[in-house]
């Protein structure tokens, strides 16, 4: 299983946000290429990346701390947050992102993310509220099941779906195992839970339903999960 330790970007800040609300926002980092570094450091191979301004405004708007990262560190780099069109995403590629995230777009427009897929690294972040497709940085909730979204994507040249547990994101209240399986189920692609997660029995429940990765975000931040202690565990695991 891949642990993807993550960083989201607001004002040029690394912050985490308490079920997607940006007034939520509690700032850990001003230098954001410093917490990447950590990360990298304690062993892992990816950072995820979320331009929150961005997936706001519909376009890029932490480029500046985007282009630190990729110069301070070795890592893997998922970025999404505002990647709503072809000139942004070669825009990022050429900047060193190695894959790239759909959110919003994946609703609104599936066809333009099959397209980006067969001609880039692309993942599909898929965010749901009950269920229920969220959007346009979690302010909008859509008519969409989550996992009529993931099925149009299964054989799409897709690397991955993201879900996301909107209502226990940046709550430590643990992650939803269910929810990431049915997804997997729907989508049969590779597929990456996130939100809630809280400590290494979490990091086991996921490992033990056969999940391919995990994002991790406050539970880094405040100190209940050990990452080096995750990053033993799934090595061993494989």
């Amino acid at each position: 299983m891949t642990i993807l330790p993550a960083i989201d970007l607001k004002d040029g800040k690394a912050v985490r946000l308490t079920k997607g609300l940006m007034d939520s926002a509690k700032i850990y980092s001003d230098e954001p290429w410093q917490v990447a570094k950590k990360f990298e450091e304690l062993g892992s191979q990816w950072v995820h990346l979320v331009d929150l301004n961005g997936a706001f405004a519909g376009e890029p708007k932490n480029l500046e701390q985007i282009k630190k990262i990729r110069q301070n560190c070795n890592l893997k780099l998922e970025l999404g947050g505002g990647i709503r069109d072809e000139k942004t995403i070669q825009m990022y590629l050429d900047l060193g992102v190695d894959r790239l995230i759909l959110g919003s777009v994946a609703v609104k427009n599936p066809e333009f993310v099959k397209e980006m897929a067969a001609k880039y690294p692309i993942v599909v972040g898929i965010d749901a509220i009950d269920g229920m497709v969220a959007v346009e940085g979690w302010a909008e909730v859509s008519n969409m099941k989550a996992a009529d979204l993931a099925k149009k994507f299964a054989h799409a040249g897709v690397e991955a779906i993201i879900c996301t547990d909107v209502g226990r994101d940046g709550m430590l209240s643990g992650i939803n195992v269910d929810f990431t399986l049915e997804i997997a189920k729907a989508s049969g692609i590779e597929t990456i839970a996130s939100g809630g997660l809280k400590d290494i029995e979490d990091i086991k429940r996921l490992i033990a339903a056969g999940i391919d990765g995990t994002i991790v975000g406050k539970a880094f931040y405040e100190g209940t999960l050990d990452l080096k202690e995750a990053f033993a565990l799934t090595k061993n695991i494989s």
